[in-house]
């Protein structure tokens, strides 16, 4: 599995409906935070090693509603308890 976290900016007022809309739409979805500074949220997910994490930016989270702006943050390396060599 690839992990990936992408930054959420919403639109005024909507962050909890479209934190909702992440949990309970998207399998992938690992966690969802509500987060203060630039963005409104941060979303947790993992993907299948061969998956298009761009596409699935662009076409699964970007086009929920509410959602005005994303960073994606891929990730390289899971530091754990096994010394990060698990896969991330």
């Amino acid at each position: 599995m690839r992990q990936f976290f992408i930054f959420i900016k919403c639109e005024l007022g909507r962050t909890y409906e479209v934190a909702a809309e992440i949990v309970d739409s998207l399998a992938e979805t690992r966690q969802v935070h509500s987060v203060s500074g630039a963005y409104d949220l941060l979303a947790q997910f993992a993907v299948e090693k061969e998956a298009d994490i761009g596409r699935f930016v662009n076409t699964k989270v970007q086009t929920i509603s509410g959602i005005k702006d994303t960073q994606t943050l891929i990730c390289f390396n899971a530091f754990t308890s096994d010394k990060g060599l698990g896969e991330a």
